[in-house]
């Protein structure tokens, strides 16, 4: 099956298309929030020119073969999608660039990135060029899901884990975490995790109420929007990866704004977003600085 394409107006979907049978999941889950959203879903799978230039004898088989291998598991992705979804406007694209650079150009004009996950090493998150979890996450223009594992639905009520910090880069994901919990009729757990410093002297107690104080106004004026979304808040000690990882077990998604500009290897995301790529029970939302 070759998916058609579709000129619907507006934003889509992007999902970002691995060939090595790792993204059934994350097609779903794309497939989903596009039709919530009433969005196109657009499927990209980059062919990446590097390698042509170290197969100068077979280049023009390498590169078919590479082509052959897209549109096949672009026809996978469509499959997927269409059987969840059969009315789904879809749209598909094989860029000839490194996947991470093509999704991030993807990203300008996208409502959502979504991805899933080839549980690489750290290193290989890095020196690959098939990576795409953290550079992407790192740099896209718009919100970044990673579907490494299942949203959990079992929950009654379902709900949403948002990782605050006082910093303005998670403004943008309250925003954002409201908007998400608010589609899914999901309750949004505000959490507010931090460490006592191991040196210094510190007043727990006062510390305790400066926090909590913040964690509340962290939310401030976002029931205007959403008035039907039930919230609580939670003032946790602990290292903050572990204990967003622990409260994200049941959770629909866990979601955190990012820090850092990106650089080169995409690894100025902020340690909390690296660490929850790969700790978290759910997918995993990253919001840029930038949103909406």
């Amino acid at each position: 099956m070759t998916p058609a394409n579709s000129d619907s107006p507006g934003r889509s979907v992007v999902l970002g298309v691995d060939a090595h049978d790792t993204g059934p999941m994350a097609a779903a889950w794309a497939a989903d929030e596009a039709d919530r959203r009433g969005l196109s879903l657009r499927l990209v799978h980059a062919v990446p020119t590097l390698y042509r230039e170290f197969r100068p004898f077979d280049e023009d088989r390498y590169h078919k073969a590479l082509r052959e291998r897209a549109e096949q598991a672009l026809d996978r992705a469509a499959d997927v999608a269409w059987g969840r979804h059969p009315g789904l406007a879809l749209t598909t694209d094989v860029p000839e660039e490194v996947p991470a650079p093509a999704l991030c150009r993807e990203s300008r004009h996208a409502a959502l990135v979504v991805l899933g996950s080839r549980r690489l090493g750290r290193a290989a998150e890095v020196l690959s060029t098939y990576s795409v979890a953290v550079p992407v996450s790192a740099q896209a223009h718009c919100p970044v899901v990673v579907v490494r594992n299942p949203e959990h639905t079992t929950q009654d009520p379902p709900y949403v884990v948002l990782g605050v910090d006082g910093s303005p880069s998670s403004a943008p994901a309250v925003d954002f975490a409201f908007d998400f919990a608010a589609e899914r009729g999901a309750v949004l757990r505000v959490l507010w995790v931090w460490q006592r410093p191991p040196v210094g002297n510190l007043d727990d107690d006062a510390t305790d109420r400066i926090l909590r104080r913040l964690l509340f106004e962290s939310t401030v004026g976002r029931h205007d929007r959403h008035p039907d979304v039930t919230v609580t808040h939670e003032l946790v000690r602990g290292h903050p990866v572990e204990e967003l990882a622990r409260a994200s077990e049941h959770a629909l998604a866990v979601v955190v704004g990012r820090r850092g500009g990106g650089g080169f290897t995409g690894m100025r995301l902020g340690s909390v977003p690296y660490g929850l790529l790969h700790r978290a029970h759910c997918p995993v939302v990253t919001v840029p600085a930038t949103y909406p």
